[in-house]
């Protein structure tokens, strides 16, 4: 068997047994370096290289052959300038650094408020998306068409080619071949949602002090939109939904509790219910908040920007994967011999039991955030240290579906003349064949996905 082979299926091995429970052989080691230090590292222009992702391919070979990750280092990207130009975004737009930058942007007025309520899913595809995406704001029908069709062929076109260049490299290198690409999912928690391209984050800051009501209506209206979003179309316990969480630091504890909290966890209780497990980022320090992440279903994964890593092994680490936590900026500011020791405090802290797999807080905006010699010892030093003698133990609490009981008539249906199910195009075409439900709600489905991504 070739050693890739082999490697490969240990990769498998300490992840699978991370994810159902078990104490792994050793630390795994998550390394995903995104698509714009990779292309910077070649030495590539920036913004040509996000025309054509296929550019990057011998670039991100090169840091597969000299940084260790037990994950492929090259993580390609979801933001493309091709269909956010093709549709005049107003909501992520190409830098003159050649980087895709997302401004504060209003998607939604006051007065929308009661439309997204009411008809939430018509509202973001008649009033936020045309805002967002000028492209789609045209009076000749025939051109918005056509400009919607053009942007999402290059969406798919550009994440296969990345997609494509990640899978040569996973056997190439055997790094951890992951679980079908249709068990993972990303959405947002419906404040955030609300929050992001709809009111952006100075509105929704005086929103919920001077209509808290309608925050809270939005987001129940919300709900059965970003659920679907992240929903997988298969279950696999190896894999996840990874929501970033924006909002809740930039909140006062009992706004959160009442507008933020409530939906969010009925929708990660609902993942649960079906088996889907959650990545959720906790993006600045979320140390007020540890209490309530315990009460999310067992094995949620967290990774941590910031925070005691004590404190979060201590409350968490019985029942949640934690990850992230090692920062970033050391790899540049410290010296070797610094970044080695806060990989020992890291090992010493959080890898006991299980339940941890390793990361930095967050990922390097370019390739001169890092010195590139640091980041290859450390991971080195977690693969070489970061071994357990207990290795097949189980690792604290052990997840159960049936722990998560959701009331599925608690929400609202995806209900809209822009989403056809089978049943509503069948009762239109009573001949049809039931061999065409698959194409059909397939493609329904696609589109469902695309235009929500562009909001998210």
């Amino acid at each position: 068997m070739p050693d890739t082979k082999a490697l490969q299926q240990e990769r498998n091995s300490i992840y699978e047994d991370l994810f159902n429970n078990k104490i792994p052989k050793r630390v795994p080691i998550n390394i995903g370096l995104p698509f714009e230090p990779i292309a910077q590292y070649g030495g590539l222009d920036l913004a040509s290289a996000q025309w054509n992702p296929a550019l990057v391919e011998e670039a991100a070979d090169k840091i597969c052959q000299v940084l260790f990750s037990d994950s492929c280092p090259f993580g390609g990207s979801i933001r493309y300038p091709s269909y956010y130009q093709s549709l005049e975004s107003q909501s992520f737009v190409m830098g003159s650094n050649g980087f895709i930058q997302h401004p504060e942007v209003v998607g939604m007025l006051p007065e929308d408020y009661d439309y997204l309520i009411e008809k939430p899913y018509d509202c973001l595809l008649e009033r936020v998306l045309p805002k967002q995406y000028k492209a789609l704001k045209l009076d000749d029908p025939f051109i918005m068409a056509i400009n919607f069709a053009k942007s999402i062929m290059a969406y798919q076109n550009d994440t296969m080619q990345a997609g494509m260049i990640i899978a040569k490299l996973k056997e190439k290198y055997g790094y951890y071949s992951g679980a079908d690409r249709r068990s993972g999912g990303f959405t947002e928690a419906p404040f955030d949602f609300l929050a992001d391209q709809l009111r952006g984050f100075r509105e929704i800051s005086m929103d919920v002090r001077r209509m808290p009501e309608k925050v809270a209506e939005a987001c129940e209206a919300l709900y059965p939109i970003v659920l679907k979003k992240g929903m997988p179309s298969a279950v696999d316990n190896n894999a996840a939904v990874f929501l970033p969480l924006h909002m809740p630091t930039f909140m006062r504890e009992k706004d959160f509790a009442k507008l933020w909290w409530p939906s969010f966890k009925r929708m990660i209780d609902e993942y649960a219910s079906m088996g889907i497990h959650c990545q959720l980022f906790c993006e600045d320090n979320w140390t007020r908040y540890l209490d309530y992440l315990y009460e999310l279903p067992t094995d949620t994964r967290l990774m941590f920007e910031y925070g005691d890593p004590k404190l979060i092994k201590e409350k968490l680490g019985k029942k949640h994967i934690i990850t992230g936590l090692y920062p970033v900026t050391m790899l540049k500011t410290h010296t070797k011999e610094q970044c080695l020791d806060k990989a020992r405090e890291m090992l010493d802290v959080l890898a006991p039991g299980g339940k941890y797999f390793f990361s930095t807080d967050k990922n390097p905006l370019t390739i001169k955030d890092i010195k590139l010699e640091n980041y290859c010892a450390v991971t080195e030093y977690i693969r070489d240290n970061g071994v357990y003698s207990n290795a097949g133990e189980t690792a604290g609490l052990a997840f159960n579906r049936d722990d998560y009981k959701v009331d599925p008539s608690a929400s609202r249906k995806l209900e809209s003349k822009y989403y056809r199910t089978w049943e509503n195009y069948k009762a239109q075409n009573p001949k049809v064949s039931d061999l065409g439900e698959s194409k059909l709600q397939g493609f329904e489905e696609m589109i469902f996905q695309y235009l929500m991504f562009l909001l998210l």
